[in-house]
Order: C-alpha cells, then sequence, then structure tokens
C-alpha cells in the first residue's frame, strides 16, 4: 500500500513522513526505560496486514487475542528480541514506535511493566527519512 493511501486512523496518529529503519537504527540514541502504558494505545491502531493482504488491517490485540488466527504476526512476536530497545519518537502529543511494535507486544504478552526505548529527537528526521 502506497503511504498516501494509509487508512485515515493511521493519517491521525501517524508520522506525515516514511522513514528508514536502518537508519533509525544507525542513530547513536541511548535506551531508557519507559512505562508501557506510554506505547500500550499502539494496540488499538491497525498498523499490521492481515496475511494475503496490503492493507493496515490488523490490531495487535486481535493477534494477542487469537494468535493462531494470526500466524504471520504471532511467529514476528515469538522471534521479537527484547534486548533491543523499541525506537519511539514523540508526534501529536504522545509517543509514536518508529521500531519495535512486535517487541512491545511480546513485552505485554510477557507481564512486563516497563520497556527499553530510545527517544529519536524529531531534529533527526531528515537523517532517517526515505529518499
Amino acid at each position: 500500500m502506497a503511504w498516501e493511501d494509509r487508512p485515515q486512523i493511521i493519517k491521525d496518529v501517524g508520522f506525515d513522513f516514511s522513514w528508514d529503519s536502518k537508519k533509525v537504527w544507525a542513530l547513536d540514541i541511548p535506551a531508557e526505560e519507559m512505562d508501557m502504558q506510554n506505547l500500550i494505545w499502539h494496540f488499538d491502531i491497525p498498523f499490521w496486514e492481515v496475511e494475503d493482504t496490503d492493507d493496515y488491517n490488523l490490531k495487535p490485540w486481535e493477534v494477542i487475542d487469537e494468535p493462531d488466527k494470526h500466524s504471520v504476526h504471532y511467529k514476528k512476536i515469538q522471534k521479537a528480541d527484547l534486548k533491543y530497545p523499541i525506537d519511539i519518537m514523540e508526534n501529536k502529543g504522545r509517543w509514536l514506535i518508529l521500531d519495535g511494535l512486535h517487541r512491545l507486544v511480546k513485552a505485554h504478552m510477557q507481564g512486563l511493566k516497563k520497556v527499553m526505548v530510545r527517544k529519536i529527537p524529531r531534529e533527526k528526521i531528515p537523517e532517517i527519512s526515505k529518499k
């Protein structure tokens, strides 16, 4: 799905730019601990896609509730490595995940209350934007 064709809910909560995850990973930003409650709202938004579709049509809660029905994302959650922090950036008054939603879901499923994050400053947008 093209960036501009995203559902309205994604446009409402999401960024107005696309980014390169590898460029985000390359940033030298220290990790810090954050309460998961600051990020759990992501589970209400269809950031993922149902298998064999190319849409934003699957909420993390749906995978948590029915892992067998959504095995592709459930396997990604199981494989997610919590040693890597979740990359976030402030957007529209709250923290938005750039990279690490599967890790956040795994942390939630393991009952963790806090996760490690890297707070990417908005000033880094030119460095991480897709060209």
